[in-house]
């Protein structure tokens, strides 16, 4: 999943530049996917809730934040640089950040069809926050209604199949295909 939640995040950010919206390579780009990727990893938290034992949910959301996390530090680091000798490392300000809003999205409800308006509208005035002035806007009418609808979706059916037992069908094998004929 957090696999998942990284490239939806990648995905989000092409589609928000695509629709006009500036988030410049550097540290707005970064602060832009950390609110996205925390956003998404409470989206994922609240479909486990659904599906796991409150024992096996910590476990799995807290994993999949560690993962995201490491993945984040490796992206920053290599854009940004590692910060300096004792400071804080890019992925445990990624954790802090999750564990600061998970008490912030924990006011919001979550049903059966995903988050309700507040917890859309929360993630959405984060993000304004983020942008430059003539962008603000839109910025969040453009995640409310787009945005945030389709990395629910995505995350929903991709946790579905991530937890699935059922068997898969087998892959059909390419003529010409790395190993083929």
């Amino acid at each position: 999943m957090a696999f998942i939640v990284w490239r939806l995040t990648q995905n989000m950010l092409k589609q928000m530049r695509a629709a006009g919206f500036d988030i410049d390579v550097g540290p707005q780009y970064f602060a832009f996917m950390r609110e996205v990727l925390v956003f998404q990893c409470q989206l994922v938290d609240r479909m486990a809730y659904a599906r796991m034992a409150p024992e096996e949910r910590g476990r799995f959301t807290s994993a999949m934040v560690h993962r995201v996390a490491d993945v984040l530090q490796d992206s920053v680091d290599d854009l940004l640089g590692a910060p300096g000798a004792g400071e804080q490392g890019h992925g445990a300000q990624f954790i802090d950040l999750v564990n600061t809003l998970a008490d912030h999205y924990a006011d919001f409800s979550y049903g059966p069809d995903g988050p309700d308006f507040a917890f859309v509208r929360y993630f959405g005035s984060r993000v304004e926050a983020l942008m430059p002035e003539r962008d603000r806007r839109w910025v969040t009418d453009q995640v409310m209604a787009i945005e945030a609808p389709q990395a629910h979706a995505v995350l929903e059916r991709a946790l579905r199949d991530v937890l699935s037992t059922d068997a898969r069908p087998a892959r059909v094998r390419r003529e010409g295909a790395l190993g083929g004929d």
